[in-house]
């Protein structure tokens, strides 16, 4: 689109805010609405902000930042509002003297997608974002009582939700959504909406857009919407399984008819690449300390270091179908990470694997779940760390890590995490009182 097209786009059908919408590091959706008066304004990028006010942006001291709008990002939201059409659009953050600003994080995956062109590849993702779904009370609180109690693709009435999921699909499609598939999942009151692969980027769009969307949908239908991996202990939690492949000339590069399980050199390198880094970017990919709740034996989420193909219980599968659909799954993201900055440590990692060559192990195409601690150990699989802090401090040990984010994401990243793990372990939890209260 051009601004004028924007422009006229707007008046015709009579836009009374736009939002001018940004990532922060952790990935919290931040806006910046504008009347029409200012749309022309805030189209020349004009608009500005107190950077020092948005968590691990900016200091006090340099605090204006300026928010450049990707044109092609342009949609009117759906939702009804009294006071008129919002349409929203997706902005870079910039300094003032028009220079990419360090901590934004779409910024980052770009940059990342201009090494893979260097290199004579684009990368296509496909995400599955898991949600649940939660009744409010009587104050309109969000608790933890499930909507219903239904299970894998089950239909209503014990899917209370199907209503609400298929008016999140209603709305998706109206913001140029193509969804494949929309279901319950294995958990009470858990649901996946699928949609169609992209372009980095364009995905990671669509990932910050469809969490707006999911928590907005559930709000108008009394319900709280949470992408937080792991709310309810003895239950599954919630991944964001993520299919990616790299593209060269139009032509899948990670297929070869004739090779071992048809995948060529730059996929085996490719999953290498990942099974090198994994321990290394899993802070950015399951960033909070919740995220290592759902990271444990028994609940079908990945642990172990390793990957085959179909086998879904390693950390990497490689789905079956061949083709222009060829592709890896990594299946350890969680819905809470930053989708920009988590697409971009895994393609950083990917990428540094085909580079340098790194031939992945054999497949493991037996049920690891099920193995014992000497038949891992035999086949060198190894398993990921167990809390937020074990990963940050391999985080912090990776120079790939720190060459991708960047000096000002890298830092102001690890200091935030190791404070929220300290301000967790200094707290006393309802286990804790649970089974020592009367016990010592």
């Amino acid at each position: 689109m051009k601004k004028a097209d924007i422009l006229k786009t707007c008046q015709a059908e009579d836009v009374r805010f736009l939002r001018l919408q940004f990532s922060d590091i952790f990935g919290i959706n931040k806006n910046v609405e504008v009347p029409a008066s200012q749309f022309e304004k805030a189209l020349d990028g004009e608009i500005m902000f107190d950077g020092s006010s948005v968590d691990g942006f900016s200091r006090i001291e340099e605090s204006d930042m300026v928010l450049n709008p990707d044109y092609n990002t342009f949609a009117i939201m759906p939702f009804s509002s009294p006071h008129g059409k919002v349409a929203r659009i997706i902005c870079d953050v910039m300094n003032p003297d028009g220079t990419p600003f360090a901590g934004c994080p779409r910024q980052i995956l770009k940059r990342v997608c201009a090494r893979a062109e260097t290199m004579g590849y684009t990368m296509a993702v496909g995400p599955e974002a898991e949600f649940f779904l939660f009744q409010l009370d009587d104050q309109g609180n969000a608790t933890l009582k499930t909507h219903d109690a239904a299970g894998y693709f089950d239909m209503a009435p014990s899917d209370l939700a199907e209503e609400a999921r298929q008016e999140m699909v209603n709305v998706m499609i109206q913001m140029g959504f193509e969804v494949e598939a929309a279901h319950h999942e294995v958990a009470h009151g858990q649901h996946e909406i699928d949609f169609k692969y992209a372009d980095a980027v364009t995905t990671a769009d669509n990932i910050s857009t469809f969490k707006l969307i999911v928590r907005k949908v559930a709000q108008q239908y009394g319900l709280h919407a949470t992408f937080m991996p792991k709310p309810i202990f003895g239950i599954n939690g919630s991944g964001m399984h993520t299919n990616m492949s790299l593209f060269k000339d139009d032509a899948n590069a990670f297929y070869a008819p004739n090779a071992e399980f048809q995948l060529s050199d730059a996929a085996h390198y490719y999953i290498g690449g990942i099974l090198k880094h994994v321990r290394s970017f899993l802070a950015i990919t399951n960033p909070l300390v919740n995220s290592y709740k759902r990271l444990v034996p028994g609940y079908e989420a990945p642990i172990n270091v390793a990957w085959s193909e179909r086998n879904r219980s390693p950390l990497v599968r490689v789905p079956a179908k061949r083709g222009n659909s060829t592709r890896i799954e990594v299946r350890v993201p969680d819905p809470a990470c930053n989708p920009y900055l988590a697409l971009a440590v895994m393609l950083a990692a990917g990428l540094d694997g085909i580079e340098n060559r790194l031939t992945p192990p054999p497949p493991v195409n037996k049920n690891i779940f099920a193995m014992s601690q000497r038949e891992k150990r035999r086949l060198r699989i190894d398993e990921l760390p167990s809390n937020l802090l074990k990963s940050v401090e391999a985080m912090e040990k990776s120079k790939l890590m720190r060459e991708t984010l960047g000096d000002h994401v890298f830092f102001h990243f690890i200091a935030s995490k190791r404070q929220e793990w300290s301000r967790y372990i200094s707290q006393v939890h309802k286990w804790e009182v649970d089974n020592y209260l009367t016990l010592y």
